[in-house]
């Protein structure tokens, strides 16, 4: 952790909808006058999209039908520690991006969806560094990236509704079939289990998704529930850490409540608004903190 050099992490799993909650960090960045750096974590997978087919081929004929972008030999956990050491530490560091469509890639001569781009420095003068990923909160161990984070914020629907909007964002946008999206949430569980889940057990302030319609059958949800249709439970780890004014944020969202002491529960369709309400005032403190201290 840096004071001078702060870095946020959005963690979450495949289908969570952490984008979400980086439109509200996005929002925020803008109307503090923030310049982030911007870390998207499949560009620490440690295979493109050819070499990621071959591994996986590989670790079948060996047994492991486990083997997935969740669990750590699909990934390169080390340069991502690397990486949160060195910004907290001077405000440097390298990245690159993985490419996931045609529009992205022409901005790249000579590679093509599916590849990295060279490693390269990041920008200078920046702010904070604002990462959005599958393992924001990771640590395992070899390493301990979480360790590295000063707000860590996990998103989390329920397991069912998080399979529900994978389902329906991979065959609508991706085009994969039913039978290899199930085929994909099959494989992934070993390391859901271990790399994913435990990671909300470190989280600063989690942003769970809980839907208000049946969702006990998620294979063959016609539609994902509207956010009129769930709620949200926040969970805070230490409402301390960041003085959270749970009087002021029951005050500003209608129909909210306290579910326990640490945990405010708020209609789905607040969502955004809670997260600007929380955030806006903790980024705030955190840029003020390192404009002094730099």
């Amino acid at each position: 952790m840096s004071h001078k050099h702060p870095i946020v992490a959005v963690t979450g799993s495949s289908g969570a909808g952490t984008s979400t909650v980086k439109h509200a960090f996005e929002a925020i960045f803008i109307r503090e006058n923030i310049t982030p750096v911007i870390i998207e974590g499949d560009s620490f997978h440690r295979y493109d999209r050819a070499a990621m087919k071959e591994a996986m081929a590989q670790a079948e004929t060996e047994g492991n039908t486990n083997f997935s972008h969740f669990g750590p030999e699909a990934n390169v956990f080390d340069k991502l520690e690397q990486l949160f050491k060195t910004y907290g530490e001077s405000g440097t560091g390298q990245k690159r991006l993985y490419l996931h469509s045609d529009e992205e890639a022409e901005l790249y001569e000579g590679l093509s969806p599916g590849q990295f781009t060279p490693w390269e420095d990041i920008q200078t003068g920046t702010d904070l560094m604002f990462y959005e990923g599958l393992h924001g909160g990771i640590a395992t161990d070899e390493v301990d990236v979480a360790a590295q984070v000063d707000l860590l914020v996990g998103v989390v629907p329920s397991v069912n509704l998080e399979w529900i909007q994978k389902i329906h964002r991979d065959n609508a946008e991706r085009g994969y079939s039913e039978a290899v999206i199930v085929d994909t949430i099959l494989r992934r569980m070993h390391d859901y289990v271990y790399y994913i889940t435990s990671q909300f057990s470190r989280t600063d302030i989690n942003f769970q998704r809980i839907a208000t319609v049946d969702t006990s059958n998620p294979f063959i949800a016609r539609d994902i529930p509207t956010p009129d249709e769930s709620f949200i439970v926040i969970r805070f780890q230490d409402p301390k850490k960041f003085n959270t004014d749970f009087p002021y944020l029951l005050n500003m969202i209608p129909n909210s409540f306290m579910s326990r002491r640490n945990t405010i529960v708020i209609p789905g369709g607040k969502m955004g608004m809670a997260m600007e309400l929380i955030l806006t005032p903790i980024i705030h403190d955190m840029i003020e903190k390192a404009r002094k201290s730099r």
